[in-house]
């Protein structure tokens, strides 16, 4: 008989919603992300979870896309937690400073424990030429970053790409360490991939990388925006990118993670992949 989960939640990745046309080139239909996201709580309701996670790309542009996707979430019976993408902050410069508050998130990164788990969620935008007001030294210290990046010939020096200031890497190292300190095991969240090497990995991914190898109690780290989806794994940890829910006009991509005392369970949704994997 196989054993029940500690506990079970649900990603979603990019819904990146906005009444527009199609983006025929990239196959992405920001529009349809309503019905999708509709569909993919009502498959959420059947089920007995934790709580929800939106690992950022709510939508793709303009402040007015929030008033139309966010009451959608309200239908959902589960806790539901966010983190903010670079699609986020494609909205009026005097909005910058609030998207955060406009999705009911506390703070831009923060962590919660749950069965022996912590759950560290952090801000991949915090150092980028998009989410920082202009002229703040962040969007300058992203260009620092993109350069470096583009002169060791690596491939994600893009500005469409994020990552994390000092003070937030100093919490984040401190949560690990809390973490580890009281025995949970713990489960990354961030909008950028940091590995396998890709396009779309965090401008600091080099950085994290080197911070989680000296971690053997981080079991995954989750996120979205390469829309395509990856995974792979180095060390203890397992890096598992969502497939974009926004992508092709008619299939969805969600998921359930179920987490087991010996494994974490994905049952994935449309185009999402189904996986087990052992810890």
């Amino acid at each position: 008989m196989p054993s029940a989960p500690l506990f079970r939640f649900g990603v979603i990745a990019d819904p990146q919603y906005a009444d527009l046309e199609p983006n025929l080139t990239l196959d992405r239909y920001p529009a349809n992300s309503l019905v999708k996201l509709r569909a993919a709580i009502e498959e959420f309701n059947r089920h007995d979870l934790a709580f929800v996670v939106t690992l950022g790309d709510i939508i793709d542009r303009e402040w007015k896309s929030f008033d139309a996707i966010l009451p959608v979430y309200e239908a959902l019976r589960h806790p539901k937690y966010f983190l903010l993408g670079n699609h986020d902050f494609a909205v009026a410069p005097a909005h910058l400073g609030t998207v955060p508050a406009r999705v009911g998130m506390p703070s831009p990164y923060y962590d919660f424990s749950l069965s022996g788990y912590r759950f560290i969620a952090l801000d991949g935008n915090e150092v980028s030429v998009f989410a920082p007001p202009a002229g703040d030294p962040r969007r300058q210290e992203a260009k620092d970053r993109m350069k470096a990046l583009e002169n060791a010939g690596a491939p994600n020096g893009q500005r469409w790409n994020g990552s994390i200031g000092d003070v937030q890497y100093d919490w984040f190292a401190a949560k690990l360490r809390e973490a580890k300190a009281v025995g949970e095991k713990v489960i990354v969240m961030n909008h950028y991939p940091i590995f396998p090497d890709n396009s779309h990995n965090a401008l600091d991914s080099g950085r994290m990388l080197a911070l989680l190898a000296e971690q053997d109690h981080v079991v995954a780290y989750l996120n979205g925006h390469n829309h395509a989806g990856n995974f792979g794994v180095s060390g203890d940890t397992y890096f598992i990118n969502f497939k974009g829910m926004v992508d092709t006009g008619d299939t969805s991509a969600y998921a359930i993670v179920s987490v087991h005392a010996d494994r974490l369970e994905i049952t994935g949704f449309g185009r999402e992949e189904s996986r087990v994997l052992a810890l």
